[in-house]
Parts: structure tokens; sequence; C-alpha cells
């Protein structure tokens, strides 16, 4: 439940935007630019908050960004680890995932990279309360849709 003081002092949004940027790697060209400059946002500001913020992960990492914009011009943004796709696609050493799911095999991973993988989204603000087991079945599962198969131990 809000307070009347939070409910007096909300700016009224303007909208969200949802981007997928490299850490690191925000710059005022497109995907960044057109995206805040048709709401007139500061964009050197959030390239100079994104990248500082994103410092930590390796470059060229896709990270995912909600930038909520507000009519008077200001912003506030979220940034969210890579993908589960993404991760299960670095684990597994392949490009692309099945062409076949369930019927042709991409690659096998084991429980250990599903169980690092998860460690990580943990970390993320809509899964940190999440059971880290809940969260390692959601990884087998988007594993198993994109033909990547899961083991116990690899051989």
């Amino acid at each position: 439940m809000s307070t009347l003081k939070e409910i007096l002092t909300r700016r009224p949004v303007a909208a969200t935007i949802r981007l997928t940027v490299p850490a690191g790697g925000a710059r005022p060209a497109p995907p960044v630019g057109p995206a805040l400059g048709q709401y007139r946002l500061n964009l050197m500001a959030f390239c100079k908050d994104f990248n500082a913020r994103t410092q930590k992960y390796k470059a060229e990492m896709p990270m995912a960004v909600v930038i909520t914009a507000f009519k008077d011009n200001t912003f506030e943004f979220t940034v969210r680890s890579p993908s589960v796709t993404w991760y299960l696609k670095k684990a597994a050493g392949i490009e692309n995932g099945s062409s076949r799911p369930g019927h042709v095999t991409a690659s096998t991973i084991s429980l250990q990279h599903v169980y690092e993988i998860a460690k990580v989204k943990q970390q993320d603000p809509y899964c940190q309360y999440m059971p880290l087991e809940s969260i390692c079945k959601s990884i087998i599962g988007t594993a198993n849709s994109m033909g990547i198969k899961v083991q116990k131990e690899l051989d």
C-alpha cells in the first residue's frame, strides 16, 4: 500500500522502454539514440550511468535494460543480467539452438552449468526472492526447448 507522500510525489510516466544493450557499450547511436531521443531524454547521462553500472560484466554481454521515461524528461532504469538462452548457448558452446527440439539434440550441459546460471540469475531484481531450485527448473525447461540436453555429469 502506498503512503500519501508517495502518491503525491509520483511523476507521470511517458513511456517504458525495453532495450538490449552490450555491457559497457552504450553509445548515443542506434539502438539507444533513437529509442531515448523520441522521448527527449538525456542520451549521454544514460550512456555514462549504464556503462558505469555494467563495467563489472564482460564487454559485449547483452544486458536487458528497462528504462522508465517520465514526462518531465527524466528517467530511471534497471539493468538485468543477460537472458538464460544466452548463458545456455555459451555453456553449451553453440551458436543456435536445435531446429527441432525434442528430436535433434544440439548439445549437452551438466547440472553444474544450470546451477551456476541460476546463481547469476538470482541476482536479478525479479528473481531475487525465488528459490534456487525453481530457477534451476525453469532453466532446465528453457534448455529442453532449445534442444540442449541436461545431464547429471558430462562424460
